[in-house]
């Protein structure tokens, strides 16, 4: 191997047998991003993901890899099947990373057998009980990242606090928020306002400000997409049921705004003079925007994508996933954990 490939950023294993659609989406957002200077493993059957390359010309002189996996956990099969199937391509994606081999796994297939086979492959980082899904939702002024969005649904206070400061410092590293707000998802702004678990994690909080969590206190389910803090913290079961009450909405909407600009004439021609706009408020809207949700606290990167995501969804969170790797993720959680060692909950 050259010295130049020695000193080239490690590569990303994307588990290209995952997901709804299988290969293609996975093959398609890989040649984007390799375009776009990401290094890729593609992680699947060798023959068929040969075969999706030669669907896109010049695909032979861009940075892709293939590095055959003949088993896939398919979608309705049970996450548990991970720990026994070491050739599954999302354990072989894991184990890429695990190796130092690739710098993180991507993966829009099966979201239980992708966060087992993380855990499972990585562990967690010191001081972090349990990992969470971190994900974004688009608000007014930008957006709002959230967690947990599904990976734990009984939760202990102590996992809400750490939860926080993970995504403090996720939000420092790839969207520059220097003191990044958070806000504890609750039925009231009130203190004493919530479940035992809101009141003990609010009183956690609390008096973890200043002292690497920027707290603002409780906020309400509105206030995700008002924008009122940065980060909004609550447990996996109600932060899954935000997420896709969230998504299901927007369709909805947007389904609302089509049937009323096709309504007439007049309603016809006012939606061609909206039509920038409403593309553009889409685009904003659009899970595929972010790519995948970080699986953050354990001691590797990670990214769970949905399992209908499309080539664009596929190629953006290759990006992010880039843009973690470089930005030293993994090891600033590390730092920040060990430095408040003392400060946040066992």
């Amino acid at each position: 191997m050259s010295a130049e490939a020695d000193s080239a950023p490690l590569p990303i294993a994307l588990d290209a047998a995952g997901g709804d659609h299988g290969a293609a989406p996975n093959v398609d957002g890989a040649v984007q991003a390799a375009r776009a200077g990401v290094r890729v493993l593609l992680v699947g059957e060798r023959v068929a993901l040969h075969a999706e390359l030669g669907k896109f010309p010049g695909s032979a002189a861009l940075p892709l890899e293939i590095v055959d996996a003949n088993d896939v956990i398919g979608m309705d099969e049970h996450a548990a099947g991970v720990r026994g199937r070491t050739g599954a391509s999302i354990n072989v994606c894991t184990r890429l990373v695990k190796e130092g081999r690739a710098a993180a796994a991507v993966s829009m297939g099966h979201s239980g057998a992708t966060m087992a086979s993380a855990l499972l492959t990585f562990g967690r980082i010191g001081g972090v009980e349990r990992p969470a899904i971190l994900t974004h939702l688009p608000a007014r002024g930008g957006m709002t990242t959230l967690l947990d969005a599904g990976a734990n649904a009984d939760v202990k206070a102590s996992y809400v606090a750490q939860w926080a400061r993970l995504a403090t410092v996720y939000l420092k590293v790839l969207e520059d928020q220097e003191n990044p707000t958070v806000g504890l998802l609750s039925i009231g702004e009130e203190d004493h306002k919530g479940s035992a678990l809101v009141i003990e994690a609010h009183a956690l909080l609390r008096g973890l400000h200043g002292h690497g969590i920027n707290f603002h206190g409780n906020v309400e389910g509105r206030d995700i997409f008002l924008g009122t803090t940065d980060i909004v913290v609550t447990d996996g079961f109600t932060g899954n049921v935000v997420l896709k009450l969230a998504e299901g909405e927007a369709r909805v909407m947007f389904g609302w705004i089509r049937e009323a600009l096709s309504s007439g004439l007049k309603s016809r021609l006012g939606g061609l003079l909206v039509r920038g706009p409403l593309r553009g408020l889409a685009e904003r809207m659009d899970p595929s925007t972010y790519g995948a949700s970080i699986l953050i606290g354990v001691r590797g990167l990670a990214f769970i994508g949905h399992g209908s995501a499309n080539a664009t969804a596929v190629k953006n969170a290759l990006l992010r996933a880039a843009r973690a790797h470089e930005g030293k993720l993994l090891p600033r959680l590390e730092a920040a954990f060990g430095a408040q060692a003392g400060k946040i909950p066992q």
